[in-house]
């Protein structure tokens, strides 16, 4: 069984859906999903990285100093909001994604900056591309640019020392495809 959420912990929240189908459908489903992230976790957590696959997804978060059953109830209102609009649109019942949805505490920095390149490069690994900059539906862009963002981009730049560092180890990781992350318990 997974542990709880508790407050002021960093996590790799990461799911997929009932049966193996994709979770996003068409295009138009990655920035509806991004929107009710940014609407239910961004008051509750800071949201460092994230990544949207096709039938699964992974999020990096640092919850914030407020009650657990805000967060719990924020994790519960993403899910079921998409999943709703989703069987809406799809013409389909029942739940969506599987139970419970999948958390790792990530305990030092080392982990951390792991967690999020394995997040980014995620897409890949998979094969949907062969740079990372290429693909849209991740916070690695974000991280880099300057519109305005939810994601936490000045503590992302700052862990990995600034941008060029930030590339740079995303690139070595993309690069060495033998290269398995330290994930630290």
């Amino acid at each position: 069984m997974y542990d709880r959420i508790e407050k002021d912990k960093y996590y790799h929240i990461f799911n997929q859906a009932n049966g193996m189908i994709d979770i996003f459908k068409e295009s138009r489903n990655y920035p509806f999903f991004i929107d009710k992230m940014e609407k239910h976790l961004a008051p509750v957590c800071e949201i460092i990285a994230f990544c949207l696959m096709k039938n699964h997804f992974h999020l990096v978060v640092k919850t914030k100093e407020v009650e657990e059953t805000l967060i719990s109830r924020a994790f519960a209102n993403l899910f079921i909001g998409y999943a709703k609009a989703y069987n809406k649109a799809y013409n389909r019942s029942g739940s969506l994604f599987k139970k419970p949805f999948k958390r790792k505490l990530i305990a030092s920095e080392t982990y951390l900056k792991n967690v999020i390149l394995y997040v980014h490069c995620n897409p890949i690994k998979d094969g949907f591309v062969e740079d990372i900059i290429s693909y849209p539906w991740s916070s690695y862009n974000e991280i880099l640019d300057d519109l305005a963002t939810f994601i936490d981009r000045d503590f992302v730049l700052e862990l990995f020392d600034d941008s060029t560092n930030f590339v740079a180890a995303h690139r070595a990781y993309q690069l060495n495809t033998s290269f398995t992350p330290t994930f630290e318990e």
